[in-house]
């Protein structure tokens, strides 16, 4: 069996250590979309509410909507509203960002026709990452439809591109340059709009940016992009699964679908029951990647399978039935991210509900 651990007493660790790097008059939003990077969404959204988080954030309404039909009634931003959903987010007392004029229309239309009046919304602006969001020229036409709105702008936001590179860096200074020329325009005809532009490493980063809000997704989750920064931070999960099997693989031997990988010399291997259907992805195997076996590292080897990793054992002591860990504890996820060439927000994001979950108090 796989299983997720995730424990509760180190995301309020993580909380508590990022609150303090913060202004106190900053306030904190909270991200737990993608099933709260891949742990627990309603598990991780309730204990952030009881911590005293101002807000949550999702990608999607649907994850929203779970949570308030799950009791958690604090404010959600919804990053990626989509227009077939718009009723539902009004229904649910959800916030959604407006990011473009199609998306500004279409949710006042049905504001209207639902008879609100002050709901709330939030702006994204578009200031150099190039996803989502409103261009600085689309100011002023901003500016007027806020006036005859029927809603109520809580916040303005932006989204950094390279909020974890060594400052200065010159994206990262347009970006922020543009930002403050975003708040000086509207700041001239509303006092009320709240400002936020960081993410978690813009909180380590850019403390002198901090605003009224600050977003943090995979801090709370435990890492922060640089080693330095990890420090402070605790990861909330430990992934474990079990041998299934172990095999002796002559000199020459292949493992895997197409051959994947030969072994150089006479060797073992060990089958774990984890893989891309369960979120360790193909581009781990072939030596990249690896699971801890009693302490010592096993590299993945061949192709993964969807429902099964093979790593070499060699001389490693173990038996089928034998816990690993895949990460968690000494063996940090970035770190195994890393060795296969992404990132840690790709693993923990991709781990499937076939993996099972435990909450540790």
């Amino acid at each position: 069996m796989s299983l997720l651990e995730i424990d509760l007493k180190k995301l309020s660790y993580n909380y508590h250590s990022l609150r303090g790097l913060i202004n106190p008059k900053t306030k904190m939003i909270g991200v737990v979309k993608a099933n709260a990077y891949g742990s627990a969404l309603e598990v991780v959204a309730q204990k952030l509410v009881a911590l005293g988080i101002e807000a949550l954030a999702v990608a999607y309404a649907d994850e929203g909507i779970l949570l308030r039909k799950k009791g958690v009634n604090i404010p959600i931003l919804v990053f990626y509203p989509q227009v077939q959903n718009f009723k539902k987010i009004i229904e649910y007392d959800l916030e959604p960002a407006l990011y473009n004029r199609r998306s500004w229309l279409e949710f006042k239309k049905i504001v209207v026709e639902t008879k609100q009046t002050h709901y709330p919304i939030h702006i994204k602006y578009n200031t150099g990452l190039n996803r989502l969001g409103f261009n600085f020229q689309e100011t002023e036409w901003l500016i007027e439809e806020i006036k005859n709105s029927p809603f109520q702008v809580k916040s303005i936001y932006s989204h950094l591109a390279a909020s974890e590179e060594e400052r200065p860096h010159k994206q990262t200074d347009s970006q922020t340059e543009l930002f403050k020329e975003i708040i000086e325009k509207h700041r001239k005809h509303s006092k009320a709009i709240d400002f936020h532009l960081l993410n978690t490493s813009g909180i380590f980063n850019y403390p002198d940016f901090h605003l009224d809000w600050v977003r943090t997704g995979i801090g709370l989750y435990g890492f922060a992009n640089q080693v330095d920064w990890n420090k402070k931070l605790e990861p909330i999960a430990r992934l474990t699964t079990t041998i299934t099997q172990i095999h002796k693989i002559s000199k020459g031997e292949t493992v895997g679908y197409n051959c994947g990988w030969t072994a150089p010399d006479d060797t073992k291997i060990a089958l774990l029951p984890l893989g891309h259907a369960d979120g360790i992805a193909r581009h781990y195997g072939h030596g990249k990647g690896w699971v801890l076996i009693n302490g010592i590292k096993a590299p993945m080897v061949g192709n993964i399978c969807m429902d099964m990793t093979m790593v070499e054992i060699g001389e490693i002591p173990c038996k089928e039935g034998d816990q690993v860990i895949v990460f968690g504890n000494k063996a940090r996820a970035d770190d195994l991210a890393e060795d296969a060439g992404t990132i840690s927000y790709e693993l923990l994001s991709g781990l499937s509900s076939r993996i099972s979950r435990k909450v540790i108090e």
